[in-house]
């Protein structure tokens, strides 16, 4: 017989091997309750080592239904699909690499293919420009920058092949209305115009026409005063929003009139005082 006593002393357990197998707990209040050892024994030998219950789901199994200890990768339990999607998540990312690639290799290109003009007139236009440029060769895309009025207006003219480009800086120096003109090679390409600026009707460009866009529009002065300067200088006003915020120093404005020879005057408003600053004014056309 062996005796196990706890040390608070408040229990005693006995355990006996006789023919009746039993395992006896006494409490201190000399309670006791018998437990058939063969019994657990019998529960006991009845459970499967092997049985899926008894390991977790990160462990696999082989074709006999026995589970083998090898843990499997984490991310394709419970996706069979896992292996296809990586192939596909790689082969994704290769095309954005690639297409990444092809993009800075293609505006590369255009900008070796491009010069950057300054110093032009503001009575040039830029199918005049087109057409200065066109005998060094085939002229893709001419986009001139600036105020209008300014003789600080600037371009950048895109031709099909490297070729052009060179022989187009031996143009500088040239006379182009009332200045000379500067050509240098361009550092950076033209972005292609986001066609959901453009009109798209008839209708769209006709009120284009007859739209100036004004900038630098003194803080002080109201929709009236905005409006009653431009019919006095330029003819009848059919629209104006008037649009600014708390952050910048001044306002723009959408000056629409009623026919297109109102707007082309107001371009010559560029530098008039309205309220205590200059204006600018741009065609709509333009941005």
């Amino acid at each position: 017989m062996a005796a196990v006593a706890d040390k608070s002393g408040e229990a005693v357990v006995a355990a006996a091997a006789n023919n009746n197998s039993t395992l006896v707990v006494e409490t201190a209040k000399s309670e006791s309750k018998e437990f058939n050892v063969q019994k657990l024994v019998d529960m006991f030998t009845k459970l499967n080592p092997s049985a899926k219950e008894f390991f977790p789901s990160s462990y696999q199994t082989n074709n006999n239904n026995n589970f083998n200890q090898v843990p499997v990768n984490k991310q394709s339990v419970g996706n069979e699909n896992y292996s296809n999607r990586k192939r596909i998540n790689n082969y994704n990312q290769g095309r954005r690499r690639l297409n990444g690639r092809a993009f800075r290799a293609q505006r590369d290109d255009s900008i070796r293919r491009t010069v950057y003009v300054s110093d032009i007139d503001h009575t040039i236009t830029e199918e005049r420009l087109a057409v200065l440029f066109s005998i060094c060769g085939q002229v893709v895309d001419c986009r001139v920058c600036g105020d209008p009025n300014s003789v600080l207006r600037f371009a950048f003219v895109e031709f099909t092949d490297e070729e052009g480009a060179r022989a187009a800086l031996n143009l500088g120096g040239t006379m182009l209305g009332f200045y000379p003109v500067r050509v240098l090679p361009s550092k950076t390409a033209i972005l292609p115009v986001n066609p959901t600026f453009l009109p798209r009707s008839e209708d769209e460009r006709e009120m284009c026409t007859r739209t100036v866009y004004c900038t630098n529009i003194d803080k002080k002065v109201s929709h009236a005063e905005v409006k009653n300067f431009f019919e006095s200088a330029c003819g009848e006003v059919t629209r104006l929003r008037l649009l600014g915020d708390h952050v910048h120093s001044a306002r723009i404005a959408f000056v629409e009139f009623a026919i297109a020879e109102s707007a082309i005057i107001a371009l010559n408003c560029s530098g008039m005082v309205l309220g205590t600053q200059p204006i600018r004014c741009f065609p709509e056309l333009l941005l």
